[in-house]
C-alpha cells in the first residue's frame, strides 16, 4: 500500500509539474515520468505474488508488468538508441495483453 501511495504520489508531481512548467528542471521530469510506471509495475507483482496465483495469473501480471518497465525504460533512458526499443517492446506488451483480454488467453499457455 505504501508503494502503491508513492506511485501516486510521483504521478500528482508529473502533473504538477506540467501545470508550473518551471517548477521541476527538465530532466526531471523524465524520472517523474518513469518512477511511478516502475513503482506501480512492482507493486503489482508483489500483489499477486501475495495471492497465490495460478501460473495463468502470474504470467498475465509478469506481461503487465514488464510492459510498465519497459516503458519506464524508455523514459529513463530518452537520449538512447534502446529507448525506442523499450518503448515499442512496452506498446507490443500493451497492445499482447488487451489482445488476450479480448478474445481470450490460449489455454496451453496457462495450464
Amino acid at each position: 500500500m505504501v508503494f502503491g501511495l508513492v506511485a501516486l504520489a510521483a504521478a500528482g508531481a508529473l502533473l504538477l509539474g506540467d501545470a508550473f512548467p518551471g517548477l521541476f528542471p527538465v530532466r526531471v521530469h523524465d524520472f517523474l515520468g518513469a518512477f511511478p510506471l516502475a513503482i506501480i509495475a512492482l507493486v503489482y507483482l508483489i500483489s499477486h505474488l501475495y495471492k497465490s496465483p495460478t501460473r495463468g495469473e502470474l504470467i498475465k501480471a509478469v506481461l503487465l508488468a514488464l510492459a510498465f518497465l519497459f516503458w519506464a525504460a524508455s523514459l529513463v533512458l530518452s537520449n538512447s538508441p534502446l529507448a525506442t526499443l523499450f518503448g515499442d517492446l512496452a506498446i507490443g506488451l500493451f497492445v499482447l495483453d488487451i489482445f488476450f483480454v479480448i478474445f481470450g488467453w490460449p489455454t496451453k499457455l496457462l495450464e
